[in-house]
């Protein structure tokens, strides 16, 4: 039996990544210049009352995501939240990382990232790398994990824990990736005793993930969150704290996105960044003025209130939350798209010019909009020499 080790020094320039593998989906994906995406809604959640065929269930959004792989998108993953009744406008919120999952064995081509929050409850290390070895083999490489550390008390308390420290929770994640990615990449047995209590005795993981480890996404905004991300993810989902409108957007995100690319290229890596749009379009600048109307003018009070009203340490909203240039909208999604095909290529050509990415898109009604995108828009987005 080979040596293991107890608290080993981690070489993370050792561990493999997807995008190391030229023959990736990652990979893939990569090489359009600006990386699609879908956010999905998979909890019961309303904005507006305006009609539409948005559901929770599993079965509406796996169409939504066969939808947007048609399209060619690259990617598709969804929040998860743990709150207690009442938490939501509803009663109904599916796992990211069970359904998200599930969506491998019925699609061929899409990234399907799983959002987890990795510090709570049960999972132990062990059953997060078999787990995510399992899938990413379903998925034939293309599964990954939306990295959540969770920013709310009463979700850490749900679990029987008080809150940790809002720094010392990415110290956390990155002991537990460091040690995943030994898991996902060594062929021998594995001992190690960390700070959270993970303890591991001649742990193994095979298979190993298809191209090296899955796809690892972190969404944040504070300087811990980044160097996390920064040394561990490929692609970091970001928002704009100065508000939703794209003219602010446009204004502030340079700089952020910079700080956040400079850091990686400090751990001698490279990353990504995603952002989150809600798209509001119709074919004239009437029929958007129309569409956004109802959308606004059906606004359901107090949207997204129940979630918000929890005590958050997150970062990246914190100057939203205290309504600085904020549009007022509340349509959804980081950022607010609105216009005919033509003005939301504009604002997509000027987003990846600021230094964006990818978009991980938004809808009021994700059957009816996704379908206005893919005709009327995605053209325009080739023409524009956003999409290959």
């Amino acid at each position: 039996m080979a040596q293991s080790h107890v608290n080993q020094t981690f070489e993370r320039d050792a561990f493999p990544a997807p995008h190391d593998f030229p023959d990736s989906p990652l990979s893939k994906a990569l090489k359009q210049p600006l990386l699609l995406g879908v956010f999905l809604n998979m909890q019961d959640i309303r904005v507006s009352n305006h009609p539409t065929s948005n559901t929770w269930t599993f079965d509406y959004n796996a169409k939504i995501v066969q939808q947007a792989e048609a399209l060619g998108f690259e990617l598709a993953f969804s929040r998860t939240q743990w709150l207690p009744k009442g938490g939501y406008d509803g009663e109904a919120s599916l796992d990211s990382f069970i359904a998200l999952g599930a969506m491998a064995a019925i699609t061929h081509s899409i990234l399907l990232v799983s959002t987890i929050h990795v510090l709570y409850g049960p999972l132990h290390p062990l059953h997060i790398a078999k787990y995510g070895a399992t899938l990413d083999h379903i998925a034939k490489g293309r599964w990954g994990i939306n990295i959540v550390t969770g920013h709310r008390p009463i979700e850490h308390e749900m679990f029987g824990r008080p809150q940790i420290e809002h720094d010392e929770r990415y110290q956390l994640a990155g002991e537990l990736f460091d040690v995943l990615n030994t898991l996902w990449s060594s062929n021998e047995n594995f001992t190690y005793e960390g700070r959270h209590g993970w303890k591991i005795k001649d742990g193994f993981v095979t298979p190993k993930p298809a191209y090296g480890r899955p796809v690892l996404v972190t969404a944040t905004g504070s300087q811990a969150g980044i160097d996390f991300a920064a040394s561990h993810s490929d692609l970091v989902f970001i928002t704009n704290s100065s508000g939703a409108g794209i003219r602010e957007t446009l204004e502030d995100i340079p700089a952020h996105v910079e700080k956040i690319k400079a850091r990686a290229r400090q751990f001698g890596r490279e990353v990504l960044t995603i952002i989150n749009p809600i798209i509001v379009s119709r074919d004239t600048e009437q029929q958007t003025r129309d569409y956004l109307q109802a959308i606004v003018g059906n606004k359901v009070p107090g949207s997204f209130g129940s979630p918000s009203a929890y005590a958050s340490d997150a970062h990246a909203w914190r100057g939203r939350a205290q309504g600085t240039r904020n549009t007022g909208l509340g349509l959804g999604g980081n950022i607010e798209i609105i216009g005919t095909p033509e003005q939301v290529t504009e604002q997509l050509v000027a987003l990846k010019a600021a230094g964006i990415d990818g978009v991980q898109l938004n809808f009021h009604d994700f059957a009816v909009d996704l379908a206005h995108f893919g005709e009327r828009i995605l053209p325009l987005l080739k023409a524009a020499g956003l999409r290959l």
